[in-house]
């Protein structure tokens, strides 16, 4: 097939113990799935469900790359999330995925940091509008290599940290999910065809805040991956 113009090389992550990368398809993300979370963002987690956004594949900054502060913002937050790649047992898509056979899908699993334009994301909110300008943005997920869960298995407890300029912010267990990741996946390929490639940000605890410029952020999940990364 000819195009018109070249098309963009795909964004990669790289595989712990591998020269391999995974091709980023699609990057999902999980809102409120922490209840802690929901509630210090003014939501109630027994009454709201969870919620569901994307971000596109050029949000994803791979490895420990710094970060240019987003334009338009003046209020951007962390959010650290333990991140699941899907594999190619997904070829040709899937939809209606049974929780019981969902972890079959999961290639291996990372670390990222959800970045949110904050004021953005309220006026959105306020105004009844979509999230797109708040979270869809340009490099808005640093994300570490990935480990497969070949070698790790799939872990349902682990702790879950963020530290900005060595003060920690973020500290919790991928235990409080409110939903798994085979949930996650249940759910989610029972409103899009899942592929080989797509991320899944599984949400993230209590303790979000602000980063300036200048800043130095890392975080991790405990036997899964670590990240560490400049704000400039």
């Amino acid at each position: 097939m000819q195009y018109l113009f070249a098309p963009i090389e795909p964004i990669g992550l790289a595989i712990a113990g591998s020269a391999l990368q995974l091709p980023v398809h699609r990057v999902f993300c999980v809102g409120r799935n922490y209840p802690e979370h929901a509630r210090e963002m003014g939501a109630d987690p027994d009454d709201q469900p969870l919620c569901f956004f994307s971000k596109p594949p050029e949000a994803i900054v791979p490895g420990d790359a710094p970060l240019a502060y987003p334009p338009a913002t003046a209020d951007l937050h962390h959010e650290v999330e333990m991140v699941v790649a899907l594999g190619d047992t997904l070829r040709g898509g899937a939809r209606n995925i049974a929780a019981g056979e969902a972890l079959e899908a999961v290639f291996g699993y990372a670390v990222g940091v959800d970045l949110t334009r904050r004021d953005l994301q309220a006026e959105a909110k306020r105004r009844r509008w979509p999230w797109d300008t708040a979270k869809a943005f340009t490099a808005s997920a640093p994300c570490s290599a990935l480990l497969p869960a070949a070698r790790i298995g799939h872990p349902t407890q682990a702790r879950i940290w963020l530290a900005v300029n060595d003060e920690i912010r973020q500290d919790g267990d991928i235990a409080d999910m409110a939903c798994g990741v085979a949930g996650l996946i249940e759910r989610l390929s029972a409103l899009f065809t899942l592929q080989p490639g797509d991320l899944i940000f599984t949400g993230t605890p209590a303790g979000v805040g602000p980063l300036r410029r200048g800043d130095r952020v890392s975080g991790g999940v405990d036997g899964i991956a670590t990240l560490d990364f400049a704000v400039i």
